[in-house]
């Protein structure tokens, strides 16, 4: 072991019961290792995952409970053997912080979908068997595997929500080459994640729709956005007008929504992302067999493509949307 951090006290803040209060608590982190770098948190975003834990939503809350995983700051130490960072550099911890580093899932770099379980950044079991506690904390202990490096010219409050929000429109947009210029894209949902959805749509060159059941998103995503086009999911004709006229969709709803209209909207051979949670997908058959369509599920992404990422945003200059 490298330090005594495991002795300094981190002040975070905790939900103690269902009720979700958050608190301030104090609690040590785990020592430093060898190859761990400790990381002064400046900024965590805020994500619907914390509400979901922090209230014990799926029963599988241990409290005290620290949220929090969109989470950016500056290195304060590093063990001796970490070799992709020094002291004061910028950098993010997204929702994991671990992983068995060795599966196929790992070697090919999505270590999100390690075989044997990524380790969550809080609610979950650390290597050192405490539970892991998030970012609405002072500072946070990560392999370095799992950090970030943040380009010096990208402001670290803006790239806190790219490490959950940004990452999960990103990694199927990647996957299923939604950056084909002259494609068209929509986008359903207009939150934290689709606003980021249509912020890379643009950047790559595509065609962006927003749906919403709100007309009050329209100005949002016409004049601040620069969405292509606005539609109110609930307005038929609307819809109808839009048959058959997109290459792909992802859906960042997770409140239950019907998915054949929406499927009725592709092309043949059109791709649709779910990235929401909502508590059934249900639809016809024929809306997924006739045209050839395919429907993909997506959650964050590994760390090749998170890095990837956050360099493509400041190379581009995209930047989320935050409140502070």
């Amino acid at each position: 072991m490298d330090s005594q951090t495991s002795t300094e006290d981190c002040l975070g803040w905790a939900a103690s019961d269902p009720s979700g209060v958050l608190s301030p608590y104090k609690f040590s982190r785990r020592t430093l290792g060898s190859d761990d770098v400790s990381i002064k948190i400046t900024h965590c975003g805020v994500c619907y995952a914390d509400v979901i834990w922090s209230r014990n939503k799926l029963g599988d809350s241990m409290y005290p409970l620290v949220p929090g995983h969109e989470i950016a700051g500056v290195v304060k130490e590093v063990g001796t053997s970490v070799q992709r960072f020094k002291v004061g550099d910028p950098v993010g911890v997204g929702t994991y912080v671990n992983s068995c580093r060795d599966c196929e899932y790992c070697n090919e770099g999505i270590e999100v979908h390690c075989a044997k379980g990524s380790i969550p950044t809080f609610n979950g079991i650390d290597v050192d068997g405490t539970v892991t506690k998030g970012g609405y904390s002072s500072y946070i202990v990560v392999h370095e595997r799992f950090c970030f490096g943040i380009p010096s010219n990208y402001p670290l409050a803006s790239a806190a929500p790219l490490l959950c929000a940004g990452i999960t429109v990103y990694t199927p947009m990647m996957r299923y080459n939604m950056n084909q210029p002259g494609k068209s894209l929509g986008v359903i949902g207009l939150g934290g994640l689709g606003h980021m959805a249509v912020k890379f749509g643009k950047a790559f060159g595509l065609s962006v729709t927003v749906f919403s059941t709100s007309i009050s998103k329209k100005q949002e995503a016409l004049n601040l956005l620069g969405t292509d086009k606005f539609v109110v999911s609930s307005d038929q004709e609307q819809m109808k007008g839009l048959s058959k006229s997109l290459d792909f969709i992802v859906d960042t709803a997770s409140g239950d929504h019907p998915f054949d209209p929406y499927l009725s909207l592709l092309k043949t051979a059109g791709v649709y992302v779910l990235v929401g949670f909502p508590t059934e997908v249900k639809f016809s058959p024929a809306s997924l067999n006739l045209g050839m369509k395919t429907v993909s599920g997506s959650i964050t992404g590994g760390t090749k493509v998170t890095q990837e990422m956050i360099d493509f945003c400041a190379a581009h200059k995209i930047y989320p949307q935050i409140e502070s």
